[in-house]
């Protein structure tokens, strides 16, 4: 396999019995880079996961970690990860140093080795006012910090968040993806003689393998591939992925809302309406937006219905995620 690429996967496959959750995943992602797996509950991101850090035995496939095969040599790719779950446990009645020197004894870091790389993540993440605290008295938003603080303890050179800020409010989901973009952009350094957090080549950085439910997370990442029924559907940078709706995405405000949905979808160029707050997201066929918007004003004021604006609209994410996820979509 390439050395470009810090993860390597190739048609990875896992059933569980008749359920394939798995069906042919193949990714790649370059060290520095951010890349983002989205799909709905179900689609097989978190398996993909568990079977990248070999907590899982794919049923067939290939993955090559930081130059390892992870079908001979587990444990030296396993050593190349930094794992953050869904269900990431803190032990409460523990300090957040004592959290983190757990982890990193566990992976096999003597003392001289945890301690100043402990205190540094710790700055790092901001926590480093709060070392001995309980984690049972963190808030949610320090208890996901500790968790990164964790993942990070034994300097991975790719880091894989599973749905890392699900639940959180948007202020925390914030700080944590700064911390996130400052991580593979300026990656951390130890003291003098000491190794670079990440374990970084020369010219190199961490990799970030993230599963999120949120659009406008997947929109920080460098690329997205969107998982369906264990299989990934489109994979491009967020930018190339909205281009293949240009032209095809209507804005439409006004009421009653009811009424606009039902104008809109009795359209027969209309593929798709979706509520966007307030306002109407109308995904049409290509290259006939303006005998579209024309029909609906025409509809929509027969109706007795408003129209306050009625315009054509850079699409995003979420319009890209909804056509994806439709059960006629290959």
């Amino acid at each position: 396999m390439s050395t470009d690429y810090l993860v390597q996967a190739s048609n990875l496959q896992k059933h569980f019995g008749h359920v394939h959750a798995v069906d042919g995943v193949s990714l790649q992602v370059k060290a520095g880079e951010i890349y983002g797996l989205v799909g709905s509950d179900g689609a097989g991101k978190t398996t993909t996961m568990r079977l990248l850090v070999g907590a899982l035995q794919a049923d067939a496939g290939e993955i090559n970690i930081c130059g390892y095969d992870m079908k001979k040599q587990v444990e030296q790719g396993r050593a190349q990860f930094g794992y953050l779950s869904q269900r990431f446990s803190l032990y409460e009645d523990l300090s957040v140093l004592e959290n983190i020197r757990f982890f990193a004894e566990v992976r096999g870091l003597s003392r001289t080795e945890w301690l100043p790389r402990s205190m540094e993540i710790l700055e790092f993440v901001g926590l480093a006012n709060f070392k001995d605290r309980r984690a049972g008295q963190l808030s949610g938003g320090m208890k996901q910090k500790l968790g990164l603080a964790s993942a990070l303890v034994s300097r991975p050179r790719v880091l894989l968040l599973d749905e890392p800020t699900t639940g959180v409010d948007p202020v925390t989901r914030q700080d944590f993806w700064q911390l996130v973009i400052k991580l593979v952009s300026t990656p951390l350094h130890l003291p003098p003689n000491s190794e670079n957090l990440g374990g970084e080549q020369e010219g190199g950085s961490v990799s970030v393998i993230i599963s999120t439910p949120y659009m406008d997370e997947a929109s920080r990442c460098h690329r997205v591939g969107f998982m369906k029924a264990g299989r990934i559907i489109a994979e491009d940078t967020p930018s190339n992925l909205r281009a293949h709706l240009t032209g095809r995405v209507l804005e439409l405000r006004g009421g009653p809302l009811p009424v606009l949905r039902h104008a809109a979808h009795g359209d027969k160029d209309v593929e798709d309406v979706q509520a966007f707050g307030d306002r109407l997201h109308i995904r049409i066929r290509e290259n006939n937006a303006d005998e579209v918007i024309g029909r609906l004003r025409s509809a929509i004021e027969g109706a007795g219905g408003e129209i306050e604006s009625l315009r054509v609209i850079p699409p995003v994410l979420e319009d890209v995620f909804i056509a994806l996820s439709e059960p006629n979509h290959d």
